[in-house]
């Protein structure tokens, strides 16, 4: 008997005006023509005025040097959130992978995610990652995961985000039906979750390492600040008006985050890997348990 073929699906990258041309060409390539199963169509969202050598990268994405490509373009820089919705509204199809300019997808990736949504009718589905920086190459960096299944990504999100956002493929309709991504600096896939959890999505992660993640020096520098604090407290408020949070996990939350963003981005980088990592790892393993005790 012939399998099915796989379900139709687009990548998603948003693309702005400061990122590197070499290391757009690499993620570009991983996250298509690379793939051991290929997008049906590259979704491009160019988010402002670039510069030349990234305009003639652009060009040879609408050339097809890419697969078949759809670019859009806004005069003006207005944020990622505002880039992926507008995407999100011009891909044709249900599925839809998320993809950086910046980092590279694995070739197995979409081989790994695209059935498995097919299969159990998932609305979002993740996996880990990999950091990797100019001094670090690809697979050889710090491992970020998340908690794999329905249930404990339900008991995780409250606490952080249940996801990596470069790692994910999302069902187009679910995600447009719970006003899809708003914005909310640095945290916009993260209010989208909450969203979509409360819509009644079916949500999973796999174990296996989609991507690996870009991790400059700046990174956990950049992770710091009022605005962001502000961008915490927004998000702590409406999780707590949704009663996602109860008023305890609130102050904890907005105590922590207050912290978190205060401290220098050396002290960031070590509560990041120390504590965030510490309850992804704790689900993923109470995860393996429950299912050795379900074989």
């Amino acid at each position: 008997m012939t399998a099915p073929a796989p379900a139709p699906f687009a990548v998603l990258m948003p693309l702005w005006a400061k990122e590197c041309p070499d290391r757009l060409r690499a993620a570009l390539a991983s996250a298509t023509i690379e793939q051991q199963l290929t997008p049906d169509l590259l979704v491009l969202t160019v988010d402002g005025p670039l510069p030349t050598e990234l305009e003639e990268i652009v060009e040879q994405v609408e050339a097809g040097d890419y697969g078949p490509a759809r670019v859009l373009r806004h005069p003006r820089h207005r944020g990622v959130a505002a880039a992926l919705q507008d995407g999100l509204r011009e891909c044709p199809f249900d599925l839809v992978a998320r993809a950086d300019a910046d980092d590279l997808c694995r070739p197995e990736r979409f081989a790994l995610q695209i059935p498995r949504m097919h299969a159990e009718g998932l609305d979002l589905l993740g996996g880990a990652m990999r950091e990797f920086s100019d001094r670090i190459p690809p697979g050889q960096g710090p491992l970020r995961e998340r908690p794999l299944t329905h249930e404990d990504i339900v008991r995780y999100l409250p606490r952080h985000s249940p996801f990596h956002h470069p790692t994910m493929v999302l069902r187009r309709s679910t995600v447009l039906a719970v006003g899809g991504y708003r914005d909310l600096v640095l945290l916009e896939d993260y209010w989208l979750w909450e969203r979509m959890l409360l819509g009644g999505a079916q949500m999973a992660n796999l174990p296996d390492v989609l991507v690996d993640y870009r991790v400059d020096e700046d990174l956990f520098a950049r992770r710091g600040g009022a605005r962001l604090l502000g961008s915490d407290l927004r998000l702590q408020l409406i999780m707590l008006r949704d009663r996602v949070v109860t008023p305890l996990g609130f102050a904890r939350n907005v105590a922590e985050r207050t912290v978190y963003r205060c401290a220098p981005g050396w002290v960031r980088r070590i509560v990041y890997r120390t504590f965030v990592e510490r309850d992804s790892r704790r689900a993923a393993e109470r995860d393996a348990t429950m299912s050795a005790g379900d074989a």
